[in-house]
């Protein structure tokens, strides 16, 4: 049987680097699942849907394919603001479920397992994953390591939007009425606040490693 690994956590607390090193480390297929809430919002910023229309949306996600989650514009700023509001919606949460739960119980033959990352991983999507991550860190800390890499696409905006966006970020993700933000009971919490890239990888590799051994 081969091995799930759910890593849930704020927005840019690097779980999304964690989860990609751990899976170059494990042999692991890896699935970061923001980007199919990104791409349904970049769906509706260019079709114009209203984004609280839940119906429309849903529609959006339904033929969602891999090779959209590559696509660059992903990463600009209006695009995951436009992610975290589709993100509320009931009806786009159950067009995407499949994706993801496929994805995790089948990586594919050449992979020992799959690491998925998002916000509902734990709790929602692989409840019965066999490691679980949280990875958090301060809100200031998480808006500078945002607002440097909007800089490095090109995006101008201030370190204050940036920590105001967060903040509501935050808020909507943590009390959406489906699946919202919260480590699952089992979870292992990582607190990168105060750690580089290659401190906090080497954390969760240990972390990981030692919950394998034991299952």
């Amino acid at each position: 049987m081969k091995k799930i690994i759910a890593i849930d956590g704020t927005f840019a607390s690097g779980k999304g680097t964690l989860a990609k090193k751990l899976a170059a480390s494990f042999g692991y297929a890896y699935l970061d699942t923001g980007k199919l809430y990104r791409a349904v919002g970049l769906r509706a910023l260019k079709s114009k849907t209203n984004l609280d229309d839940a119906k429309k949306l849903a529609k959006l996600a339904t033929d969602i394919t891999p090779a959209e989650l590559d696509d660059l514009a992903l990463k600009s700023g209006p695009v995951g603001a436009a992610a975290s509001k589709v993100a509320v919606h009931t009806e786009v949460r159950a067009a995407l479920f499949e994706f993801q739960r496929n994805f995790a119980a089948n990586p594919g033959r050449q992979y020992k397992g799959s690491i998925l990352d998002g916000r509902d991983i734990g709790t929602v999507i692989c409840p019965d994953a066999d490691v679980k991550l949280y990875v958090d860190a301060q809100p200031s800390v998480r808006a500078e390591r945002r607002y440097k890499e909007l800089l490095s696409y090109g995006e101008d905006m201030s370190l204050e939007k940036v920590t105001a966006d967060l903040i509501e970020r935050d808020t909507r993700d943590q009390t959406r009425a489906e699946a919202p933000l919260t480590p699952a009971e089992n979870a292992h919490l990582l607190d990168t606040t105060n750690l580089s890239i290659d401190a906090a990888f080497m954390q969760a590799k240990t972390l990981v490693e030692t919950i394998l051994s034991q299952t």
